[in-house]
């Protein structure tokens, strides 16, 4: 069920206490217009997330908390996502509302994102805050695996404390250590590591801040039971409600734009998820780069670049913020092939320049060579590392 209007009145037409989970993502304190395009660039969404005061926005969340609290089951949670420009008051409006002794968690999504901010730190990760209604509250346990650094024969033996309190592993009447049994794993933290949504991802619609169906499926999971009704007052693109749908709970999503209703509805009657293969193979998967290739580009001091066959890296001069990318010759590659394919991976991007390392006869002889045929000028051939690094800089300031 998606109902059209504010949530403040369309809360009030719910009972009282019958509801499990309540996934609050509100506008945040952005001061700015949120909006973004399809992937087609056929259709467009937006909302405003300007506000006149942060007395006004603070009142405004804190009137529908209010409610939000009257419609949760005893045994219910509330999920409240937000960001670093106001969280601190919506964590005192929290407490307000529903006590600070039902604060449960402060969970941080973290993720990698990009960007060209040159002053302070990255942004790369918001805030989701975890209450419940009593100290009667449903909860899941999550287990994760462990960690590739954890000694998983120690995790695997019983322990014990001596006399004077210290833990120590038992042993049995042979000397030997003794096992636990069904170890299910690392119970699940408050540091979720869930990748923003691809650009390509098929989940993707083109509605500003939409979250991953991933973290809505973990937070989900957590607190509720198949049947179970699962409410979103700020639906906007129905992420949420996907979620419900593909994990059997009952769902009821809100929103005040026409827009927002006919999209959830339409990703609720036809539900995408995209899984993440990062999540899914682990970041290793992600790592392809020959020992040897990785072993040049420490040397030349060049950044490696994972899963692209035409750039192996990109080269750190001094200061520049003008990336320089590098190619290795492979040993059963021809000169040729390596620039075309260096050339092709970077010709779009208008580099400056391009360096290519030849692998095959490598000498002190020549530093590199402008003469060969079909060579663009702004590609660079290195046939004696040695001497570019000690050059590095001279060569670079050429270009």
């Amino acid at each position: 069920m998606i109902k059209k209007g504010d949530c403040k009145t369309a809360l009030k037409k719910i009972e009282p206490n019958s509801i499990d989970l309540i996934y609050l993502d509100p506008p945040f304190f952005t001061q700015k217009k949120q909006s973004q395009r399809t992937r087609d660039n056929l259709r467009g969404y937006a909302f405003d997330d300007n506000w006149e005061s942060i007395e006004s926005y603070k009142t405004y969340i804190e009137e529908r908390l209010l409610e939000c609290k009257r419609v949760l089951k005893k045994t219910g949670s509330i999920f409240l996502h937000c960001d670093r420009n106001a969280s601190h008051y919506l964590r005192i409006a929290l407490d307000n509302v529903f006590g600070a002794n039902n604060f449960q968690s402060e969970i941080i999504w973290t993720y990698k994102r990009w960007s060209n901010a040159k002053k302070g730190l990255l942004n790369s990760h918001q805030v989701i805050y975890f209450y419940s209604k009593t100290t009667d509250f449903k909860f899941n346990r999550i287990f994760e695996d462990y960690s590739p650094t954890t000694n998983i024969d120690q995790i695997f033996q019983k322990r014990m404390r001596d006399a004077n309190g210290k833990t120590k592993y038992k042993t049995n009447a042979v000397g030997g250590y003794e096992l636990i049994q069904n170890k299910k794993g690392v119970p699940l933290s408050d540091v979720w590591d869930i990748p923003y949504l691809n650009p390509k991802a098929n989940e993707r619609v083109g509605y500003p801040t939409q979250k991953p169906i991933l973290l809505l499926e973990k937070v989900i999971q957590l607190v509720t039971d198949e049947g179970d009704i699962v409410l979103d007052p700020f639906c906007g693109s129905g992420t949420t409600l996907v979620a419900a749908k593909l994990l059997n709970r009952k769902h009821i999503g809100i929103d005040i734009s026409d827009d927002a209703v006919q999209l959830a509805n339409k990703r609720v009657n036809n539900p995408i998820r995209t899984d993440s293969n990062l999540l899914k193979n682990g970041k290793s998967s992600y790592l392809n780069q020959d020992p040897e290739i990785l072993q040049i580009l420490k040397i030349i001091d060049a950044t490696p670049v994972q899963r692209n066959k035409g750039i192996d890296g990109f080269l750190r001069v001094g200061n520049s913020a003008k990336p320089i990318p590098v190619k290795i010759q492979r040993f059963n590659e021809t000169l040729e092939k390596a620039q075309q394919l260096l050339l092709r991976a970077s010709t779009k991007n208008g580099f400056e320049m391009r360096i290519l390392i030849k692998t095959n006869n490598l000498s002190e002889g020549t530093l590199f060579d402008f003469g060969q045929a079909g060579t663009p000028k702004n590609l660079l051939v290195i046939e004696s590392i040695n001497e570019f690094i000690r050059n590095k800089e001279k060569i670079v300031s050429i270009f």
